[in-house]
């Protein structure tokens, strides 16, 4: 099964661009980026040439005489028995994380070979470049997130209810359309996004058991690949903490009786550790790994919001709501069925942030502010919106009305099980949890 991503269409951009510069395509493990950017490469180019620098170390080779763009060109081109032609073909390097003067050489093939299409994908960049210094302004980024509910939607196969969750400006959804993705959407809470998992269950869909046993085997496969990442990239000692962090975000998930996600607790996370410095290393590795989601805890609601946070105030949320549900040991039958109480309300606010950061909202925000708190806050044209999470058709909002009365929002949204509803005579904006990968306007 061909899974479609809504990033293939910036790959196109980024080809077209007549200011194209080397790209690095970021992203969790297992996300899939191998696969779309060779897909994208035999679509539309003459010749793929895939560099994989963890599958072939002496790659690395290459480039420790010097980075000149030309002989690297013609030793890879030995190097795969075939000549690359700069101005027809395409070169990816794979897991190029692996090789520091690697990414180092997108600089100059930006700048003394320009014509020729180079892509560079790596599951730990963003760990393996924290701390080392790349061409900046001499590439661009772009990252994969898992599956988002609606490349879901269309991988399930049907086609109106696609064409309808493509519609800009949407402002109503009939009745059984809502129904319908209400359905896909608990589903999509079971498999999540990624992508292996979400083309096994697709495809062994017709009988629903088996599919659902072959869900949890394989998300829990992907975390013990996962959890060896951890020990060969970060070292046994720290991915031990790495890993206390990383299962112990469903527990600070979990700690929510009521209301929204609270603030990260640092207490008995790691034996001995008590504060933010003592965690602050492992907690960044799995945001820098793209395997956390990070938001912000604001005290004010005004622009610039990065003024109103501190680095010791926030939530953090699993990258993927399938996986979280394997952490957590969920029964499908319990999501299905709309049975797992106070989990449903921190489910939802995970499933949000998972889509507002596939969106493109790279920087989220929170808001808390006295008694009062907003699950999320987003920009839109210079204005700050807040976003209100429920995870049922109750729709009460103390605290969004608390933030109406004191920052006056031009608009307002609060996400629930409740279809659309039409003008209010405030700012609110209800809308179906589905859909908050579109909260902006396209």
């Amino acid at each position: 099964m061909i899974l479609q991503r809504t990033l293939y269409n910036k790959l196109m951009q980024w080809r077209k661009s007549a200011t194209r510069r080397p790209l690095l395509l970021q992203g969790a493990r297992q996300t899939g980026k191998s696969y779309l950017l060779e897909h994208f490469a035999k679509n539309e180019f003459a010749n793929l040439f895939l560099f994989n620098f963890e599958k072939k170390p002496g790659l690395k080779e290459i480039f420790k005489r010097d980075l000149d763009p030309q002989r690297i060109l013609r030793e890879l081109s030995l190097t795969a028995g075939k000549t690359i032609n700069p101005k027809s073909d395409i070169v990816i390097f794979d897991e190029i994380q692996e090789s520091s003067k690697a990414v180092t050489s997108l600089k100059y093939f930006s700048e003394e070979m320009p014509e020729l299409v180079l892509a560079g994908a790596g599951s730990l960049l963003g760990v393996k470049l924290s701390n080392e210094s790349f061409p900046v302004g001499k590439v661009e980024f772009l990252h994969l997130y898992p599956l988002s509910f609606a490349e879901f939607v269309e991988a399930a196969g049907d086609g109106l209810l696609n064409e309808i969750l493509k519609t800009n400006n949407l402002k109503s959804m009939p009745t059984i359309a809502h129904d319908k993705l209400w359905q896909l959407l608990k589903e999509y809470f079971i498999t999540g996004g990624m992508p292996q998992v979400v083309g096994e269950y697709l495809n062994l869909r017709s009988t629903p058991v088996e599919a659902r046993k072959r869900v949890r085997k394989l998300q829990r496969g992907l975390l013990d690949s996962y959890y060896k990442d951890f020990a060969k990239h970060s070292g046994s000692s720290n991915a031990i903490h790495i890993v206390a962090v990383f299962e112990n975000i469903p527990m600070q998930l979990a700690g929510n009786l009521e209301g929204s996600v609270k603030r990260y607790k640092f207490k008995d996370v790691i034996p001995g550790k008590r504060g933010f410095t003592d965690l602050q290393g492992p907690v960044e590795w799995l945001i820098q790994a793209g395997l956390a989601i990070k938001v912000k805890v604001c005290n004010r609601a005004e622009l610039p919001l990065e003024a109103f946070s501190k680095p010791n105030m926030f939530k953090l949320f699993a990258f993927d709501v399938g996986l979280l549900g394997c952490l957590l040991d969920l029964p499908v039958e319990a999501i299905l069925n709309d049975d797992y109480g106070i989990t449903k309300g921190y489910f939802a606010e995970n499933f949000v942030a998972q889509e507002l950061a596939a969106a493109g909202n790279r920087n989220l925000y929170s808001w808390a502010e006295r008694n009062s708190e907003i699950e999320f806050m987003i920009i839109e044209e210079d204005f700050i919106v807040p976003i209100e999470v429920k995870s049922g058709i109750r729709t009460q909002a103390k605290s969004l009305q608390q933030y109406i009365r004191r920052y006056s929002p031009y608009r307002a949204i609060i996400l629930s099980k409740r279809n659309f509803t039409g003008k209010t005579g405030t700012c609110i904006q209800y809308m179906p949890l589905y859909m908050a990968g579109r909260v902006l306007p396209e």
